[in-house]
């Protein structure tokens, strides 16, 4: 009897449970990916120096940058631009937008990894944007960035005098 009463019980028990009400409900969920940039200069000073002592050679130096990139699928692009953003000071040494001999240039190469395209040959830099890198559409790079760098080359001029000078270059990147 006591056997029964235990079954009668966890029967009990069940339908007790059964009639307890549950219900069940959905979301879809939506996200829409947009294209998307950023940029990291990882070279926070960029020395230009020159292993002549005869004027032989230019100032050069290399200035290191990791990119991140998503374009869009169809018709998306990208740049990567900069611009000289505060010229050489103090004043006497060299300058971009007043080289004090005809000549002088501040000018750079570019290495881009994929997906980027560098820039092509020597590009004279200036207060206005170059080229860096382009990128056409469907774009992506690495979850943890790409590599891109600018190799620097000025014009070592006896004109200037002798001390420290420095300028500002300022990197821009763009999706779309």
């Amino acid at each position: 009897m006591r056997r029964y009463a235990t079954i009668i019980a966890a029967a009990c028990l069940m339908l007790a449970l059964a009639g307890m009400g549950q219900a069940q409900s959905t979301t879809t969920l939506s996200v829409a990916v947009g294209p998307e940039a950023s940029l990291t200069v990882t070279t926070g000073t960029t020395n230009l120096t020159t292993a002549s002592t005869t004027f032989g050679s230019p100032f050069t130096g290399t200035t290191s940058l990791t990119y991140k990139i998503r374009t869009t699928k169809v018709g998306g692009s990208g740049t990567i631009s900069l611009k000289i953003t505060a010229d050489f000071s103090p004043a006497g040494g060299p300058s971009v937008g007043t080289p004090p001999t005809a000549g002088d240039a501040l000018t750079y190469t570019c290495t881009v990894s994929s997906p980027g395209t560098a820039c092509s040959g020597s590009v004279t830099a200036s207060a206005s944007a170059t080229s860096v890198a382009i990128f056409g559409a469907a774009a992506n790079s690495v979850s943890a960035g790409n590599a891109a760098s600018t190799a620097w080359s000025l014009t070592d001029d006896p004109v200037y005098a002798t001390g420290t000078y420095t300028a500002t270059a300022t990197y821009t990147i763009s999706a779309s």
